[in-house]
């Protein structure tokens, strides 16, 4: 009978061991949600948060969404040509980020840290006021000269592909590292205008920003008239970062 207490008790005492080794750990957890915080986009006045789903196997679906003050470390220069000269560029504004990804190798039990390859679609819009004098004649003469007072919008789309490296440092937080985020974009640009410019005006607008230092390797054709103050043109688009996120 005291054999088959102790057979009895050491079966128990088994039996509670494995259950206990079958217990999933803090790391073993399955955490299907994953918010996010970029981190690079703070030098240049952004503020970028993403929600990150898994939603099969090692597939995920991240929608991110940010807004652009004014402020920042990257600034744009103005335009100074000898017709016309502006401030410099400051804009504000909104995008809006969703990608897919693929885990390709995971570095715990988690289905969302390791590298990855995604595809994703960024839209956004930006708006700037754009300042300054135009001196018909190339002398800077008070007396010729034109106030100018732009509203500007840039509306922009683009679609990419991208590889990253998330790491896990703690039970719920990981750093997330996009390498290279290359794709195409399409922008579209348009202008209010706010003071009576005289026609020869837009024919040297088109000239300078054809040579403006952000656009003097696209090929656009600007075409701003008093009748037509939009523009549009191809560029390649490129994303990059770092980010905060945290699983639950």
């Amino acid at each position: 009978m005291n054999n088959c207490k102790h057979f009895l008790f050491i079966l128990a005492l088994l039996f509670s061991v494995n259950l206990k080794a079958q217990e999933p750990t803090d790391y073993e957890v399955p955490r299907k949600n994953e918010i996010g915080f970029e981190l690079l986009d703070l030098i240049d006045g952004s503020y970028h948060f993403s929600y990150e789903r898994l939603v099969w196997k090692n597939f995920s679906f991240v929608f991110g969404a940010g807004y652009k003050t004014e402020d920042g470390l990257v600034n744009l220069s103005g335009i100074d040509r000898e017709k016309i000269k502006t401030t410099d560029i400051t804009y504000d504004g909104f995008k809006i980020i969703p990608e897919i990804r693929y885990y390709i190798k995971k570095t715990q039990v988690s289905s969302m840290d390791g590298f990855y390859l995604g595809l994703y679609f960024k839209y956004a819009r930006f708006t700037s006021d754009l300042d300054g004098t135009y001196y018909p004649d190339g002398q800077e003469n008070p007396d010729t000269s034109t106030t100018i007072e732009f509203d500007a919008t840039l509306r922009s789309t683009a679609v990419g592909f991208m590889i990253g490296y998330k790491l896990p440092i703690s039970k719920r937080f990981t750093i997330d590292f996009m390498i290279a985020g290359p794709g195409a974009g399409r922008y579209n640009i348009s202008l209010v205008n706010k003071k009576d410019l005289p026609d020869e005006f837009y024919d040297d607008l088109n000239e300078a920003l054809e040579n403006y230092s952000i656009f003097d390797l696209i090929s656009a054709d600007f075409r701003f008239s008093d009748t037509n103050l939009k523009s549009a043109f191809g560029f390649p688009s490129f994303r990059y970062g770092i980010s905060l996120g945290y699983s639950f």
